[in-house]
Parts: C-alpha cells; sequence; structure tokens
C-alpha cells in the first residue's frame, strides 16, 4: 500500500505531512514512557527489541504473498508493532521503515511520505492495538487468547488502512475515479491481504510468547508471570527445626533478570534470511494498491520517483547482473540499515527519557543526600 507521487495532490499531501509529523512527534514522546516502563523491566528491555521489530517489518515487506489472479500482499506491519513494542514505538517503527524505503529502495513517493505514515503506520497501528486490548479485556486469560486476539487485531488494521486510502483519495486524488469502485476494490483486495498478515503477526506474536512473554508489550498484563506465596512453617503454627538457617529463597521467576541476546540474535538470523534469501521467492504480481489503481486509471497521474536512480532502487544493488546476489545483498543491507537507525532512535529516546528535566532537576536537588535517604 506504498502510495507513490502523483497519486494524492499536493495540498492534501501537505495535509497528510503535518498529521504525520504531529503523530511522530506524539509517539516520541510516548515511546519514552513505554521505552521506560512496565512490570519486569520491559521498558529497558523494549529498546533494543524495537530496532529489530523494526527490521523485521522491512525484511517481511519484501516476501510477497499472491491473495488473487494477478494481485499480491505484503505485510503492513502496524498490528505486529503495536502489539509487540506498544503503540507509540510501534508508529515509530513503522516510520523508521516507510522513511528508508521512499529514500533508499524508492518505494513510495517522497511527497507521499505523510501519506504512507498516516495509512500505514498511524491507522494500522492505532485500529490494530484498539481490538487487540479490546479482545482482551473480554477472552479467558491464556496466551493462546493472545495470540488469537493478534491475528484478529492484524486482519482488522489492514481494511482500515485500506478505508483511510480510499478516504484521503477522496480529498485529493488526481484522476476522475468513482469513488465506490476504489472504495470496494480496495478493501476487497485489502481484506485478503489482511489474512496474510494475521497470519504472520499471529505466528511472530505467539512464537515471542511462548519464549518471552515479558516482551509482549500489549499483553504484558495478561502474561505476567504470577507468583505463589506459601506460608513458612512459622506463619502454619509449627515450631521452627533447629539447625543452620536454610539458603535464602531464589528470587521470583518475574523478578529475575533475562537476557534479551538469544531471542535478539534469533530473530536477527530470521529476519536476514527474510530479506537475503526468501524474498527472491516473492510474488511478483503487483500488489494490492498497484493492482487497483492500474485497473481504475488512478495510476495515470504517477510521477516518477525522486530516488529512482539510487544504487537501491526497486530492491536491487546497482550493476550487479545476478538477479539472485542483487536483491539478496539489497535485502541485507535494508535491514541493516533499518536495524541501525531504528535502534539508535530508540536508544536516544530512552536516554532522554532517563535524563528528562524534572529528573534533572530532583537529582540535581538531592546533592550530596545519600542514595539510601533519598
Amino acid at each position: 500500500m506504498h502510495v507513490p507521487d502523483g497519486f494524492i495532490n499536493a495540498p492534501v499531501s501537505a495535509g497528510t505531512g503535518v498529521v504525520a509529523a504531529a503523530a511522530v512527534a506524539v509517539s516520541l514522546r510516548g515511546a519514552r514512557r513505554e521505552l521506560d516502563g512496565g512490570p519486569g523491566e520491559v521498558g529497558e528491555r523494549t529498546a533494543p527489541l524495537a530496532g529489530l521489530v523494526a527490521a523485521f517489518i522491512f525484511a517481511v515487506q519484501m516476501l510477497n504473498f499472491p491473495v488473487a489472479a494477478g494481485t499480491s500482499g505484503h505485510l503492513l506491519g502496524g498490528a505486529l508493532a503495536a502489539i509487540l513494542v506498544g503503540p507509540y514505538t510501534g508508529v515509530l517503527c513503522v516510520s523508521v521503515v516507510l522513511l528508508l524505503q521512499g529514500v533508499l529502495f524508492a518505494d513510495g513517493g517522497l511527497t507521499a511520505l505523510g501519506t504512507n505514515i498516516t495509512d500505514m503506520g498511524v491507522v494500522t497501528v492505532l485500529v490494530a492495538y484498539a481490538v487487540f486490548r479490546g479482545l482482551l479485556r473480554v477472552l479467558p486469560r491464556r496466551r493462546s487468547m493472545v495470540t488469537g486476539a493478534s491475528f484478529v487485531a492484524a486482519l482488522v488494521s489492514v481494511p482500515a488502512a485500506a478505508v483511510a486510502f480510499t478516504a484521503i483519495y477522496a480529498l485529493g486524488g488526481t484522476t476522475d475515479v468513482a469513488l465506490g469502485k476504489v472504495f470496494g476494490a480496495m478493501v476487497g483486495v485489502h481484506v485478503l491481504i489482511g489474512i496474510g498478515e494475521a497470519v504472520i503477526t499471529a505466528a511472530t506474536v505467539g512464537a515471542v510468547a511462548a519464549v518471552r512473554p515479558d516482551l509482549v508489550y500489549a499483553a504484558r498484563d495478561r502474561l505476567a508471570v504470577r507468583l505463589e506465596l506459601r506460608p513458612s512453617p512459622l506463619s502454619a503454627g509449627q515450631d521452627a527445626a533447629p539447625g543452620p538457617a536454610p539458603d535464602p529463597a531464589p528470587a521470583p521467576v518475574a523478578a529475575r533478570r533475562r537476557s534479551l541476546r538469544p531471542l535478539w540474535i534469533s530473530g536477527l538470523v530470521v529476519t536476514l534470511l527474510c530479506a537475503g534469501g526468501l524474498s527472491f521467492y516473492a510474488s511478483s504480481s503487483p500488489d494490492g494498491l498497484e493492482k487497483v489503481a492500474a485497473d481504475n486509471g488512478i495510476d495515470k497521474k504517477e510521477q516518477k520517483h525522486a530516488a529512482e536512480d539510487s544504487p537501491l532502487a526497486d530492491y536491487g544493488v546497482k550493476d550487479i547482473a545476478d538477479t539472485r546476489l542483487s536483491g539478496g545483498l539489497a535485502g541485507v543491507i535494508g535491514v541493516g540499515a533499518t536495524l541501525a537507525v531504528g535502534s539508535g532512535v530508540f536508544l536516544v529516546v530512552r536516554r532522554r527519557r532517563d535524563r528528562s528535566p524534572a529528573e534533572a532537576t530532583e537529582a540535581g536537588s538531592a546533592g550530596s543526600v545519600p542514595a539510601a535517604e533519598r
């Protein structure tokens, strides 16, 4: 659903740019809380995980899958990001992916960047997060329900983005096309794409929940480890047996600090395999928006991309004749760039939270007071 240059007129493109900029600004502020809070030090783990989520979304978006005759679809990623790292951080994840795709790979117009962030980032994240949290309120408190809720949330988020595009096109479309036809075609094909989105999202969330439930941000209250408190012999009215003092009880599972490294490395390997290897087998059919645009004449006003001469344009490395090598190398470069930029952004946001003005003032006013007394 990457909107190219020329589909939407300048005034509406500027308007969606303002909406996207405001959403990113609000998300930067909200992400500070997501990257810093949560039970079991989940916020501390969200920063490196968020960079990996952004890279994973970039990689899986290269894996177009067939959904109908002559049409393909790919992951949008808003639902996955919102569920794993939170809605504010999720908007930033998708925004980083869209920015790098537009600048490096000529995928999605630069004048349409605001439209794409609003549609693929803000709408999908907000809709998916609202549906997911709403379902968790009524579903039984089981891990399988978290996976099922992620499936439904992802499924709903994709046609919601199609509806949002139709609304934007109604305001600023550059071709005279019946909106009813655009609406029906966009929603119809993106319901099918949403099924693929739902399968990928549910599989990923389910896998993370199985090994590290503390890292599923949107379900952290449902997947938290419950601690069982057992009475001591004294509290049960029994005499304590003489002898040496027992060894201190081990720390509760929820309180232990578990390394993120195994999951992070495994996730990175899967991401690189998707971008560097599996992408070669992706469907070459036009995606949902491209197909609808071609069938309805929306693409008549499409403009050339400003970055069409990029050495990575169209997800291939320039001057490398071997298609498999060119595409695989471009995918690996894209994963590296997304991981670097995304992780850098999230680490900066977290550090700013660590040293917010209020906290800095409080630390300064504490002076030489011992830490135990503060």
